[in-house]
């Protein structure tokens, strides 16, 4: 089974296929977000961590989910006017995704068979870094948050690569 993503074809907010083979070259944090969650306030610390790195490289995608306490019931529209008026979010906010279950959509069927440790997302705001390859890096928990540490040494090994 492929470890990398750069094969997967994604939708944007306004539907247009975006496959991920155009991030080549950038390092990717793929984020499952949602609006109405206790861990809805990381929007704030992803749109830091965007501002800081994307210069260097680095590209937050975050792919809204309501598998996970029907936690984000709006349309794409509402979820992006929520991230813009909310949090100043200016980093790639996709279509609306299923993160598990029957409809998964292949992108997080990828993530969750190949990253370590593997298994399903668990709840909103899980985080999985992508190498400038597409090689699926590292996961991170839901409680693991944008300023942690752990994930900021992560980001920034991958971008000296």
């Amino acid at each position: 089974m492929s470890s990398t993503v750069s094969d997967i074809v994604v939708k944007t907010m306004d539907a247009k296929e975006k496959p991920l083979s155009e991030y080549a070259g950038k390092v990717l944090l793929i984020v499952n977000v949602a609006s109405y969650c206790g861990y809805t306030s990381q929007y704030a610390g992803l749109e830091k961590l965007n501002q800081k790195y994307q210069d260097a490289g680095l590209r937050i995608l975050g792919f809204p989910c309501n598998d996970f306490g029907a936690q984000e019931p709006g349309s794409n529209a509402e979820i992006a006017q929520f991230c813009s008026t909310s949090y100043g979010v200016s980093f790639e906010l996709m279509d609306k995704v299923h993160a598990k279950g029957s409809e998964q959509h292949p992108l997080y069927t990828r993530l969750t068979q190949a990253a370590q440790p593997s298994g399903d997302v668990a709840w909103n705001f899980e985080k999985f870094l992508v190498s400038k390859q597409g090689e699926i890096v590292a996961r991170f928990k839901s409680s693991v948050t944008p300023e942690s540490p752990e994930l900021i040494a992560a980001i920034e090994t991958e971008l000296a690569k």
